[in-house]
């Protein structure tokens, strides 16, 4: 096995994840770029800090996040640096929204229990876009009868809002009027097969 210096470790971490497209985890520093290497998880975790350190005053960011470690910009910048892109961004419904939050907050939990806390149907539609997202998945059945299926987020779902477990999630309060703001913001006209309809 190699020896590698403290200041190529940083290098080699910071490489890693610039050219990542997906969040990067020590684990997986380890069994690829650092697999040649004898490499202490102390002497890794020290790089990291100190590279986040590095970029904390720069318009790039080293966050950990649930999968492991990415670069992204700063949240105060978005306005100026979406105009790269074309392309709308996502919008989703209030009731999507509602929906994923009581998922975050309640998990596990049926689509019968969601429906119960909102009074209205839950539209399939919003069930297939949040898996099809992967930020909720099927972690089980509820042993009642029909065994209804048990929704849980997922580490994508972390991800996506720049978390590293659930206990980072902000109150509930906090949480749900970040989400109405996305509503809010939400150009799009909804989709018959997105609008929720009253329980009978």
């Amino acid at each position: 096995m190699k020896k590698i210096n403290a200041q190529q470790l940083k290098q080699l971490i910071e490489a890693t994840i610039f050219v990542s497209d997906e969040p990067v985890s020590i684990e997986k520093l380890k069994n690829t770029v650092l697999a040649d290497f004898t490499v202490a998880d102390k002497a890794i975790k020290s790089a990291l800090d100190e590279l986040m350190l590095d970029y904390r005053p720069r318009g790039i960011q080293l966050v950990e996040v649930a999968s492991g470690f990415r670069f992204q910009s700063l949240d105060s910048l978005s306005p100026w640096l979406s105009r790269l892109w074309q392309e709308t961004s996502p919008r989703y419904s209030r009731a999507m929204l509602e929906t994923l939050a009581l998922i975050a907050y309640r998990q596990p939990i049926t689509r019968g229990e969601i429906e119960q806390v909102r009074g209205v149907a839950v539209s399939s539609n919003i069930i297939k876009t949040l898996t099809e997202r992967e930020w909720i998945k099927v972690v089980g059945h509820k042993e009642v009868p029909g065994r209804p299926a048990l929704y849980a987020t997922t580490k994508q779902f972390l991800d996506y809002f720049s978390l590293k477990s659930l206990s980072d999630l902000p109150n509930a309060d906090a949480f749900m009027q970040s989400l109405e703001d996305v509503a809010d913001a939400s150009l799009n006209v909804l989709s018959d097969s997105d609008q929720t309809e009253p329980l009978h």
